[in-house]
């Protein structure tokens, strides 16, 4: 009896736990996120960002030299979205990666970075990481989604930064 009692102890540990690795290992669970970016593959901190005072976020936009049309496709576009973010203004940094002549006063201007795909948005922290990328897409249907999935998570990271 006593030998039956703990034979069925160890199976009650030993069966979830080999069941749960199994499930990691063989991948059952689906790899659902929330989030509407793409997150790199590499870690890509830019260098020189502790230099100027940054907020709790950025937004920026990658303008190399050889981007002209479609940088300047984005740029436009990224006005109305700081309007969009209204009350978290005063959060987040709008900056240009690159140099450009059309510069708004809610916009500021940094070096580029040659591993960051020219026209695409990011999504930056207040230490200078690349968190996620919003690549940019030919079709302006599929930008402006683009656009309002990093305006979806961003203002997640702002509620969540405020619950925390």
């Amino acid at each position: 009896m006593k030998n039956k009692t703990l034979s069925i102890f160890v199976a009650c540990c030993l069966v979830p736990l080999a069941l749960a690795y199994l499930a990691l290992k063989l991948e059952w669970i689906p790899s659902a996120s929330s989030n509407q970016g793409e997150f790199l593959s590499q870690e890509i901190k830019l260098k020189n960002w502790q230099k100027s005072d940054h907020k709790q976020w950025t937004i920026a936009l990658n303008y190399p030299q050889e981007c002209q049309k479609s940088c300047t496709e984005q740029l436009q576009a990224l006005d109305n979205l700081y309007v969009a973010l209204g009350k978290n203004q005063s959060k987040v940094d709008m900056v240009i990666l690159g140099k450009s002549s059309q510069l708004t006063p809610s916009w500021r201007q940094l070096e580029n970075n040659a591993e960051l795909t020219p026209a695409s948005l990011y999504l930056i922290d207040h230490m200078g990481l690349v968190v996620l990328q919003y690549p940019y897409e030919k079709e302006p249907l599929q930008n402006r989604l683009a656009q309002k999935g990093l305006l979806k998570d961003l203002k997640k990271l702002l509620n969540y930064a405020r619950s925390s």
